[in-house]
């Protein structure tokens, strides 16, 4: 455990360094990747999402993809290990997933893979495409394999989606609906860095870019290592029952209309175990499952009397309010 420790801190070190005074979206965005869920970035644009999402990826060694190497095109292409996809209102499932196409040469079809077959996945502006396109990602996102033309192709460990979304940019999009929200573990917002950071960087960062000389601190096996660590931090039965309390009161509650779902509770219980892990812990305190809380299920849950859009405040403070009710347990 002591070793998986070391490489949590690690990680979470490197990624700091291009994040600065961010240390609690750092951990969360860490603690999202060792417990192998998927993270969804909600912010306006230019606070950092696509740089978090970069620097995550190269601070471990996923510099190639060497599942996809029996599909590549011909011996030079070298499948990344990052991908960054820009989703748009015209893009289809194929141009994310793959294509069935015939080889001239060897006159049969062959599957090219789509930029999902990669480590480290960036879905940039993900309400932007079209819900066909959106739920695309369903299945890669929950089983980690893809299924094109009959044929199922399993996605190589690790598999960490980075979708990113403007709240607060309406035209031309198309709001995320509840599957495939319950599909990512949690929701983070960036926000803007403090008055002192900024201005440290309109000094500095003209000069050099940090992703630059950002170089992995982990190996893919390491990180694996470190993500199998995660099932073995403790959580008392009390915290578990502390978790389930929580959910319960979301599904019961007059002022949402749909409430955490089963697989948000097994979420919720991954997540207090990799935030432990990542804070250099091998137990679980009531604390991480309280700072967790508003990240794990605001998302997932559906305000009362509205018109089903998304209210990322209003349901926020109303998982907030539910968590305070509840006795923490001692």
């Amino acid at each position: 455990m002591a070793s998986s420790m070391d490489a949590a801190r690690a990680l979470v070190g490197n990624v700091a360094t291009v994040l600065e005074g961010k240390s609690q979206v750092v951990e969360l965005a860490c603690a999202t990747l060792l417990a192998r869920g998927h993270l969804l970035l909600e912010d306006v644009p230019g606070t950092g999402k696509t740089t978090l999402a970069k620097a995550l990826a190269r601070s471990v060694g996923l510099d190639t993809y060497a599942g996809a190497r029996a599909h590549a095109r011909n011996d030079d292409e070298e499948p990344s290990g990052f991908r960054r996809v820009q989703f748009t209102s015209d893009m289809l499932p194929s141009d994310l997933l793959g294509v069935t196409v015939l080889d001239p040469r060897e006159g049969r079809f062959v599957f090219r893979p789509g930029p999902i077959f990669t480590h480290v996945l960036l879905a940039d502006e993900i309400n932007r495409t079209t819900p066909k396109t959106q739920s695309a990602l369903l299945e890669a996102m929950n089983e980690r394999q893809v299924s094109v033309d009959g044929t199922t192709h399993p996605l190589e460990e690790p598999f960490f989606v980075v979708a990113t979304q403007n709240p607060r940019d309406f035209y031309g999009t198309y709001p995320l609906p509840e599957s495939q929200l319950d599909r990512f573990l949690l929701r983070l917002r960036i926000g803007y860095p403090s008055e002192q950071i900024e201005r440290r960087l309109l000094a500095t960062r003209g000069r050099v870019d940090p992703l630059d000389e950002l170089s992995a601190v982990l190996s893919r096996e390491e990180l694996l290592a470190t993500q199998d660590a995660v099932e073995r931090v403790r959580m008392e039965t009390t915290l578990l029952d502390y978790v389930h309390r929580i959910v319960i009161a979301t599904r019961s509650s007059p002022l949402l209309d749909l409430g955490a779902s089963t697989r948000a509770a097994l979420d919720f219980v991954h997540a207090a175990r990799a935030i432990a892990l990542v804070r250099e812990r091998s137990y679980v305190l009531p604390d991480d499952v309280k700072q967790l809380a508003v990240h794990v299920l605001a998302h997932r849950v559906r305000m009362a009397g509205g018109d089903g859009s998304l209210d990322t405040v209003g349901a926020e403070r109303i998982v907030r309010d539910l968590v305070s009710r509840i006795p923490v347990p001692v």
